[in-house]
């Protein structure tokens, strides 16, 4: 079956690293081009610029991981009915997505557009930065419907087993923004609209190639009588997927939260924060990678009936999570100035105390990540059994914590507690997916 993978079959490894490392270079791909674009940002335009795009990174994800985290939800379907060969079902799965999918992305859209200055207000944004925060969140929430269709066709692929495809969309995206960033940017001087609108023409892009693979592959075919919305398989497939974009949505709020507390210490802070934040990217691309592809070989293994390799593999998952956390600890330690040099210019006013902000952060960050990499394989092993609850409880611990660390610790304890707020939320987090997943496991994952 073209641009597919039966993942039911053979050695655990051999099964989830070539969907894995296709993920992992498309991940990181689309992390390095967020990284040129607040490099191109941060030094064509200005430390104020980059501060503008740090202070509405958080809004943009609120409503991103929304559209994300369901088209997640959606495709753990199709990985179940491909594992049970019942492809008449996956196809009713891929219409009703599509369907929720264009809906949920236009609400998001039509709301984004409505609150984001209101919330940048409501965040405290320094005044000289929040006119260009409001023009580059606006012009990135106009492209959600595109994000939401690139996401969603990007997921049915990786639940088929195909990770090339979606690396191939994001490297065509990475070419596409820095090429239109250098030219948006330093050619037309479209400043920070030029930045967003490269980033949603890119998209686009990767969507349209997507579509064009999902097309290609002869176990999907549409008919008119699919795109009857089933609305029990709906009511399902949402009831599954809203934990999921709950927990996400948490997450992001206590961010917003925690940004809040960024903005009152002034722009220096605000552009401290901005490029570590953009560099953590590429420290999570291979833990959301590995999650990613595990969740696929579990939930087709699960839809299957293949009990005993969940388990297996969610254990081999979680070891080569952790050896792969550390991995990439050790490469980035010695190298965190010299890639936050990308975003800060030297000559600039106020640079050396962007650095020290900035070093601080990204060094706690980095070896604080081995704690980041085994959630996504836990979160994806109880997703993949069905279970989306734990997933949103470990997200309010997550975000409770980082909220607490933001606002409480800071007043009470100090300044510091604010470098802090990231690794005490990702240690909540895992702990609130190890200990359910092996309460779940027992009581589900039970071979006949």
């Amino acid at each position: 079956m073209t641009d597919t993978r039966d993942m039911t079959e053979g050695k655990i490894l051999r099964q989830v690293i070539p969907l894995a490392v296709p993920l992992l270079l498309a991940n990181m791909g689309q992390q390095l081009y967020m990284i040129v674009d607040g490099s191109i940002v941060g030094r064509g335009i200005g430390a104020k610029a980059l501060a503008s795009v740090g202070a509405s990174d958080w809004c943009y994800w609120l409503i991103l991981w929304s559209s994300l985290s369901l088209t997640h939800g959606f495709s753990t379907f199709v990985s179940r009915f491909f594992g049970r060969h019942d492809y008449s079902k996956m196809n009713r799965v891929i219409t009703n997505g599509a369907v929720l999918t264009f809906v949920i992305g236009g609400l998001l859209t039509v709301v984004g557009l409505l609150v984001s200055r209101p919330l940048l207000e409501l965040l405290h944004t320094p005044g000289d930065i929040i006119d260009d925060a409001v023009i580059y969140i606006r012009t990135m929430l106009s492209g959600t419907l595109i994000v939401a269709a690139y996401n969603f066709t990007a997921a049915i692929l990786r639940a088929l087993g195909n990770g090339k495809a979606p690396l191939v969309a994001m490297g065509i995206a990475a070419l596409v923004n820095i090429g239109l960033d250098l030219l948006f940017v330093l050619v037309f001087q479209w400043g920070i609209f030029g930045a967003a609108i490269a980033s949603v023409l890119a998209q686009f892009l990767s969507f349209l190639y997507c579509l064009h693979r999902i097309r290609r592959i002869e176990i999907i075919r549409i008919t008119r009588e699919d795109w009857k919305m089933d609305w029990p398989l709906s009511f399902r497939m949402l009831a599954f997927s809203i934990p999921i974009a709950v927990s996400f949505i948490i997450v992001a709020v206590s961010g917003i939260i925690l940004q809040s507390t960024v903005n009152k210490l002034g722009s220096i802070y605000v552009a401290g924060f901005t490029a570590p934040n953009k560099l953590y990217g590429i420290l999570e691309a291979t833990s959301l990678a590995l999650g990613q592809a595990f969740a696929t070989f579990l939930s087709q293994n699960y839809g299957a009936g293949k009990f005993d390799r969940v388990k297996e593999g969610t254990r081999k998952g979680v070891l080569l999570a952790l050896l792969m956390a550390l991995a990439v600890t050790a490469l980035i330690v010695p190298f965190i100035r010299p890639l936050l040099s990308c975003f800060i210019d030297a000559s600039e006013k106020d640079a050396a105390a962007i650095m020290a902000v900035a070093w601080k952060y990204m060094f706690i960050m980095t070896v604080s990540i081995v704690l980041v990499y085994p959630i996504h394989i836990y979160r994806g092993a109880l997703q993949s059994v069905g279970n989306s609850i734990w997933p949103m409880i470990s997200g309010f611990a997550e975000s409770l914590a980082r909220a607490l660390m933001g606002t409480a610790a800071v007043v009470l304890v100090s300044t510091e507690a604010i470098f802090y707020a990231e690794p005490v939320s990702w240690l909540f987090a895992l702990l609130f997916v190890i200990v359910p997943y092996y309460l779940v496991r027992r009581k589900v994952l039970v071979s006949g």
